[in-house]
């Protein structure tokens, strides 16, 4: 595997356990998440055979996070692009793949444009966020299209202790000013919870764009770019009786955003997710669920005051799943989804909407020290027929804290919208984009240390670009993926210490541009999290680091790496409130994730919040 640095990663994999070992007096660090992404079942993140990583909501808190996007930055696997700053456009690749080869999920609710394939990252509030799962690999075998990167998964906030209320205000640089205010808490057999946020920036220049030279946003608005947000989330749920339950939830995030353009400078966005479903478990040998949900995303642009275009998606879903034990240690799911795309727009698109039937079976085995995972999945779409995928996995434990992992899984994303329909553009005629991918784990977990490298292998055919012979998208290209990612979690000296490291090597497999890089990935990427309390005062850093990367699939524009450094501390002065203080890229590095589109400098935040003792 030619992946840059890969073998000392290793070393370090390898040699860190005995670090760990001499900390006699450290508690180890508490990993043992239970995660629904990775199998579409409950089980702890420790025995899932797939790369998963959960971010729960304390450590959203801690982390002091603005953002989504700002929450995920440097994890492995994970490289972003911003245009921009809070609320531009942001993209998301995993492990290399395109931004629309992510499937995202929020409360088990697929969410996207059909028209662009992108998810709104950016217009995702963290306020509303409890927990973030990320899965890495293949996953259409679960859950169809997209899938080929991986999935990550948004919970938006649970409150199943007591009723309690919470709140928070924050100022900061460039006129920031957020504010958030929820509660909720069980009451009996049922369960309730409302939270509201409200997020302002006056931003900064977001492009160095030129009308001349035809680059960045191809326009000289040498202004500050400002971004507004409104969010509200309800949930609620009732335990009829100790076999049978049911749960609804709503999100609604509105945003109004100012960005540099020459055809469109500002947009008012909408984000809508809608979802409910029943659970019920006559055995502990057998759990049935339904659900059912939609998302809608809506962009309405403007140039100046004066509108410029309308776009409004929806994607309506509906899973029937059921999970039987047969046998210790043995769990076969049996599923159906459908899922259904539609457009409103001032474009007249060549059709409008389109059905997908799906049936999947999987099976998850434990066998001793030995794991299994297999499954299968059978999708019918209305515009490019079936298709079939399919996944295995093994792991094996040895010498008490080790484990081994090795998988085979293929994926598939479909063509949106823009790509088949769009006038003058579209070509009906595309088939999905598939891959293969090859995986090798190796795990250690430890009372206070736990350590995991990853190494895959994808090849990804079929890939949409432009083709100048027929002047429309075409099944012309492919590329290969290759990379290693390596995380770090342990307690030293009261110090808590979560680093990961991601070394890619991505390449352009035909064509005119063969052999160069895909664009927008680094060839490396790091991030590391130290935190500790002293007493009722806590203090955090977080480093980043990312190499260069080339902007254009002709390899011609750099864009240089960078690194930065935050600084967060964090004072209890009582048991229920709490003042916390944040400094962002301390350094001011001025730096670059998308080529002639400004990062923010040096910024500050002041965070007053209030959240009951337990």
């Amino acid at each position: 595997m030619r992946v840059p640095n890969l073998s000392l990663a290793i070393a370090m994999a390898l040699a860190l356990p005995a670090l760990a070992q001499a900390q006699t007096h450290d508690e180890a660090t508490d990993l043992d998440d239970v995660v629904v992404t990775a199998t579409r079942t409950a089980i702890s993140a420790n025995d899932a055979l797939s790369p998963v990583e959960v971010i729960t909501r304390d450590d959203i808190a801690r982390s002091q996070a603005r953002s989504l996007p700002d929450l995920l930055r440097g994890r492995a696997g994970i490289s972003i692009g911003n245009q921009g700053g809070l609320g531009k456009l942001t993209t998301l690749s995993l492990r290399g793949s395109e931004t629309d080869h992510v499937l995202v999920l929020v409360d088990g609710i697929r969410i996207g444009s059909p028209t662009s394939g992108l998810a709104s990252f950016q217009d995702l509030p963290v306020a509303l966020i409890d927990r973030v799962e990320i899965v890495r690999g293949p996953r259409s075998s679960l859950y169809g299209a997209d899938a080929i990167g991986g999935v990550i998964q948004i919970f938006t906030r649970r409150d199943r202790g007591a009723v309690a209320p919470r709140a928070s205000v924050t100022v900061g640089s460039h006129g920031d000013r957020e504010a958030s205010a929820g509660v909720g808490g069980r009451i009996g057999r049922g369960w309730f919870g409302a939270d509201a946020a409200y997020q302002r920036t006056d931003g900064i220049n977001a492009c160095n764009g030129s009308s001349t030279l035809f680059a960045g946003c191809f326009t000289e608005e040498p202004d500050r770019d400002g971004y507004r947000n409104r969010s509200l989330s309800l949930r609620g749920g009732f335990d009829a009786t100790d076999a049978l339950s049911f749960e609804g939830h709503a999100l609604r995030a509105e945003g109004e955003n100012e960005y540099d353009g020459s055809f469109v400078n500002y947009s008012e966005v909408v984000q809508q997710v809608i979802g409910g479903k029943a659970t019920w478990r006559p055995s502990e040998a057998v759990r049935l669920q339904f659900s059912a949900g939609r998302n809608r995303d809506s962009s309405d642009n403007f140039l100046g005051s004066t509108p410029n275009g309308f776009f409004s998606t929806d994607r309506d879903s509906v899973a029937l799943q059921g999970d039987f034990g047969v046998g210790e240690g043995q769990l076969v799911s049996v599923g159906f989804d459908w899922l259904r795309d539609r457009v409103d727009s001032d474009t007249a698109y060549d059709e409008s909407e389109r059905d997908n039937h799906a049936g999947f079976v999987q099976y998850q085995g434990r066998f001793g020290a030995q794991s299994l995972e297999a499954s299968l999945r059978r999708d019918d779409n209305e515009q490019f027929g079936g298709h079939t995928t399919g996944s295995i996995a093994w792991g094996l434990g040895f010498a008490e804290n080790w484990r081994l992992t090795a998988g085979y899984g293929t994926a598939f994303k479909a063509p949106t919208f823009n790509e088949l329909y769009y006038p003058f553009f579209g070509n009906a005629a595309l088939r999905p984009e598939e891959s293969k991918t090859w995986e090798l784990g190796l795990a250690y977990r430890g009372e206070r240390f736990n350590a995991r490298i990853d190494g895959f292998s994808t090849q990804v055919d079929d890939l949409i670009a432009y083709d100048a012979s027929i002047f429309l998208p075409n099944n012309i290209e492919r590329a290969r993926l290759r990379g290693a990612e390596i995380g770090v979690d342990t307690t030293v000296a009261d110090w808590t210490i979560a680093a990961s490291a991601s070394f890619l090597d991505s390449e352009n497999r035909v064509g005119f541009f063969a052999g160069n890089d895909l664009p927008r990935r680094a060839k490396r990427s790091a991030r590391v999290d130290i935190d500790r309390a002293f007493g009722d005062f806590r203090f955090g850093v977080t480093a980043v680091a990312s190499g260069a990367r080339y902007d254009d699939v002709a390899n011609t524009r750099l864009v240089a790496g960078y690194g930065t450094l935050d600084l967060r501390a964090e004072y209890a002065f009582t048991p229920s409130w709490s003042l916390q203080a944040r400094v962002a890229n301390v350094f001011d590095r001025d730096y670059e994730t998308v080529s002639f589109y400004n990062q923010p400098g040096r910024e500050w935040f002041l965070t007053l919040r209030y959240t009951p003792a337990n």
